[in-house]
């Protein structure tokens, strides 16, 4: 199985909206090790003039993941998952996540470049709040590694 060169400019459309809760941002400030007051109490993150809890700044990824199963789940994309490899990962928020967000993803393939034996994939995911105001671009490159 190789990867389709064609998915470069192939976009999926936009995830169920995710609603952002304030355990979860708890939870995922535990596991990375985030300590701010911002990511658990609702009073700091309140008087530090946000609506409610803020999400760590990788959280992003937890919306991401929907909108990236669609590609990898995608039979016409060719890409076998066991080969798969996590190469890069960038953000740009317009602003940052918070509890009670309710977060959207659109995933579009920017570029697909075949290295050696293996490919390069990079992608786009738009992620917009409940009124589609952009609230980060999850950037993801993920290398398919060849046959041996």
């Amino acid at each position: 199985m190789s990867v389709n060169p064609e998915l470069q400019g192939r976009s999926y459309a936009a995830t169920a909206p995710y609603l952002v809760g304030r355990e979860k941002v708890r939870e995922f400030a535990r596991a990375v090790l985030a300590t701010s007051p911002l990511h658990h109490d609702v009073a700091a993150a309140q008087d530090a003039g946000y609506p409610d809890l803020v999400a760590p700044p990788t959280f992003g990824v937890v919306v991401q993941e929907h909108a990236l199963a669609r590609l990898l789940g995608d039979p016409d994309a060719g890409i076998d998952f066991a080969r798969v490899v996590h190469g890069d990962q960038r953000f740009a928020f317009s602003r940052p996540i918070v509890a009670g967000d309710e977060l959207s993803a659109t995933l579009t393939v920017t570029s697909v470049k075949t290295l050696g034996g293996h490919t390069m994939i990079t992608a786009d995911t738009l992620v917009e709040d409940a009124v589609g105001a952009h609230v980060v671009t999850a950037t993801s490159s993920l290398v398919v590694r060849g046959e041996e």
